[in-house]
């Protein structure tokens, strides 16, 4: 049962991760983009102040799975444990660098496709043009 549950969550932590990364790609999905980004955000940023910066429930739970299937020494992330896992041992500080900012990007798509576009159609502004 722990096997299936560490694959399932495996499952949902590179469906959450793709998601945030790309879901602002497809208009259909942009408004879905920008709640799990802000739950994303949320628990990163609010849930690290008591967990630490960068928490993340999913991890939390698959890490504790892992640990009663007999790993240990699990890093701090899920993705530099994916990273691990292929063979590239890169710091855990340049990927949590890579993360933040990618996530970062992500972040600045959801809000530009989802209130400053519309915003500017709405009021049927121009962007700003430089010399």
């Amino acid at each position: 049962m722990l096997r299936i549950a560490d694959v399932l969550l495996f499952i949902v932590h590179l469906a959450i991760l793709g998601f945030n990364l790309l879901g602002w790609i497809w208009p259909k999905t942009r408004r879905l983009h920008l709640i799990v980004v802000l739950i994303t955000a949320f628990c990163w940023l609010i849930l690290g102040i008591w967990y630490g910066i960068g928490y993340c429930p999913v991890t939390d739970l698959q890490w504790r799975v892992k640990e009663q299937l007999g790993e240990h020494n699990l890093p701090g992330s899920f993705v530099t444990y994916c990273l691990q896992a292929i063979g590239l041992n890169i710091s855990g500080d340049v990927v949590s660098a890579g993360t933040g900012i990618a996530f970062a990007m992500a972040g600045a798509l959801a809000l530009y496709f989802n209130i400053v576009r519309p915003l500017y159609r709405r009021f049927r502004l121009k962007p700003l043009k430089y010399r």
